[in-house]
């Protein structure tokens, strides 16, 4: 008997997949890296087939690991970043990249070639930019596909299918092209409350002829997450998969919002239902998103939304975000001085860098918070690809104020610990925003790989003032891709049910009162380095 989900969660680095119990208890997971191409310009690109072909290895070893039976998986959820994926009519890759390798047909979601575009979009000021927090950004689907239609023609001429990445995951699993309310509406300004696309707008903005044949290119059918989609896999995919034909499949997430499922709405503490509209969720990867629902729609200048049923059902919710974030701290450690003897020091510890420097720091404070004072000469402004929330302004770079030619170890702590400061502020920036709109926000529920570390949580906790919790599963994105296939296999009847079965609350981190001072101080600075940044920009103009 079917008692065992499958969640997939394709990341920008790798796919993962795992498998859960209905009590949301891992069995088993596995991980393949997908291939990634960058060029000049901000162009990042990969290739669908290579993403599939890391899902189907990841699935197959987990089933390996945890020794499952095909036939026990009752559903298959897939979460994906919001990457832009073109085929031609015949579900064949389309080239969207400058050296016309067809097998270059994703655009992902860093790829910031089309800021020129967003900002013409932002020039018509339709009513429908309200709803991504009156401005559109580059990471955005219509962007990116008006700047395939400017600069590729040929391939906007030939395109038959655009789709968001969970969107073709679960069309390459099924066949089917219907699309999921998250992903067309988060990323592709799809009306949700009205369960509409705005012909006007898309008229307005150049790409009119995605209207025709009743959407059909960018999604004519569209459900909520977690309905079951088509009839199951097919049986070619489910032998690439090693699954059986026909198992369910739930319409998808983006994988920020898998991870906002995963956590929200889940058990707390004391046993009881925790209520999602009263908490944020953190989820931190190679960039963050910070996750708000509400009863009613609150719009917040800069953050995107609010959009409708498009996480959690019948709630509004609102996303901010940090473009670097688990990127960011990568690029500061990589670029001192002292990385490589640091990561010389870590493997022969056998650890991963930052868990060695992390390690290292709190080995030397009894109070873990007071690491924090390590960063009181040092201050960083991690704004490597653009601030996405709550300024959105896709331009913004990064400033790092205090450096010197120390080229110790020790001073690679101190930049380690920098960097973790200003994402913590930044996140700080965009609950100040939510909150002064009237958004509630009691709790942060921090889940992704920097989510485990005891030092991260805690600077979070002590910049926002807000305790910090961890979900008690190791994988909580791959967990709300699982409640997908749950609810789409019948195993629950909703979404919250799901959630209310398979989420419990972890360890909770509260703010420190002692460095509360020492954070607003830093915070001030950080204010001042941003201002400089835009001052440098209007004095300096980049060049094309």
């Amino acid at each position: 008997m079917p008692d065992i989900f499958a969640g997939i969660d394709v990341g920008t680095g790798s796919a993962r997949a795992g498998l859960f119990t209905a009590a949301g208890e891992l069995i088993a997971a596995a991980r393949r890296p997908i291939a990634i191409w960058r060029e000049a310009g901000e162009i990042v690109e990969q290739s669908s087939d290579d993403i599939w072909r890391a899902v189907c290895g990841a699935l197959k070893e987990a089933l390996a690991e945890g020794v499952i039976d095909p036939a026990r998986i009752g559903g298959v959820g897939f979460d994906a970043t919001c990457s832009l994926v073109v085929l031609d009519e015949g579900g064949r890759p389309l080239s969207v990249s400058p050296s016309g390798d067809d097998g270059r047909n994703v655009i992902v979601w860093m790829d910031h070639r089309a800021i020129a575009e967003a900002r013409a979009i932002d020039a018509t000021r339709d009513d429908v930019l309200k709803y991504v927090g009156g401005s559109i950004s580059p990471e955005m689907e219509m962007p990116k596909i008006a700047w395939l239609k400017r600069h590729m023609p040929s391939t906007m001429a030939r395109a038959g299918h655009f789709f968001d990445l969970a969107d073709y995951l679960t069309w390459r699993a099924t066949g089917s092209e219907v699309r999921s309310t998250c992903t067309l509406t988060c990323k592709w300004t799809y009306l949700a409350h009205e369960k509409r696309w705005s012909d006007t707008f898309l008229a307005a903005i150049g790409l009119g002829e995605l209207a025709a044949d009743q959407h059909r290119r960018i999604g004519r059918t569209v459900a909520p997450p977690g309905t079951p989609v088509g009839s199951g896999l097919t049986p070619e995919a489910a032998a690439e998969l090693g699954l059986k034909a026909g198992t369910p499949v739930g319409a998808g997430l983006i994988d920020a919002h898998a991870g906002g499922l995963g956590t929200l709405g889940g058990r707390t503490a004391t046993g009881g239902n925790a209520d999602p509209t009263r908490r944020l969720g953190y989820i931190m990867g190679t960039s963050a998103c910070i996750m708000a629902t509400t009863a009613a729609p609150v719009f917040v200048p800069g953050v995107w939304g609010p959009y409708y049923d498009a996480m959690v059902p019948g709630l509004w919710l609102n996303e901010g975000g940090q473009s670097a974030a688990g990127a960011a701290v990568d690029h500061l450690v990589r670029s001192h001085a002292a990385h490589e003897k640091a990561a010389a020091e870590a493997q022969a510890a056998g650890m991963g860098l930052l868990d060695y420097l992390e390690a290292r720091i709190a080995s030397r404070f009894d109070n873990l918070s007071e690491a924090a004072l390590l960063a009181a000469g040092r201050h960083v402004l991690p704004e490597f690809l653009g601030n996405r929330s709550p300024y959105a302004d896709p331009e913004a770079r990064a400033v790092i104020a205090g450096g010197s030619l120390d080229d110790t170890i020790a001073d690679l702590e101190v930049h380690f610990v920098a960097g973790l400061c200003g994402l913590a502020y930044g996140l700080a920036e965009v609950i100040d925003a939510l909150l002064a709109t009237g958004v509630v926000a009691a709790q942060i529920v921090a889940s992704g790989g920097a989510s485990h570390s005891r030092l991260v949580r805690q600077i979070l906790a002590d910049a926002t003032g807000l305790p910090v919790i961890l979900p008690e599963t190791r994988e909580p994105v791959l967990l709300g891709a699982a409640i997908l296939g749950a609810v789409a296999g019948g195993a629950f009847p909703s979404l919250p049910l799901a959630m209310a079965a398979m989420s419990r609350d972890g360890v909770a981190t509260t703010a420190e009162p002692t460095v509360a001072r020492f954070h607003a101080d830093k915070r001030r600075i950080h204010a001042l380095m941003r201002q400089l940044d835009g001052d440098i920009r209007r004095a300096m103009p980049r060049q094309a």
